[in-house]
């Protein structure tokens, strides 16, 4: 059993920047692929960016350039550094963990959300 808990979601005006941090607690596994996914209201949850044991990296097209997605200074820890924020950025942000080598479409774990608020 693996607990996830996001951190650092605010509110911030476009063109700003917000750090997330995910922490790892429980039974928890250095191989795993830990990521982001994110829901705007009304919309259905989409995946972010993630990266695998081995330090790969994977982002969403629409924020490639934009965030970076790195293993924490602790350890069992994740974030996603987001610069450049957009409107369309607004969103509950939340990490997730895979078991598998890749991030699936259905994490085997996932946090509670965060919310980012990106004004105009």
């Amino acid at each position: 059993q693996v607990q996830l808990v996001e951190s650092g979601g605010g509110l911030v005006q476009a063109g700003g920047s917000l750090r997330l941090s995910c922490a790892a607690s429980g039974r928890t596994f250095s191989t795993y692929t830990m990521g982001w996914f994110r829901q705007a209201l009304g919309k259905e949850r989409e995946f972010v960016a993630a990266i695998s044991w081995t330090g790969s990296t994977y982002y969403t097209d629409s924020v490639k350039g934009r965030f970076t997605i790195s293993r924490g200074n602790a350890k069992n820890t994740v974030d996603l550094q987001m610069n450049s924020l957009k409107p369309e950025d607004t969103a509950v942000y939340y990490c997730a963990a895979d078991r598998r080598s890749l991030m699936t479409t259905t994490p085997d774990y996932w946090g509670q959300g965060t919310q980012v608020t990106v004004s105009s």
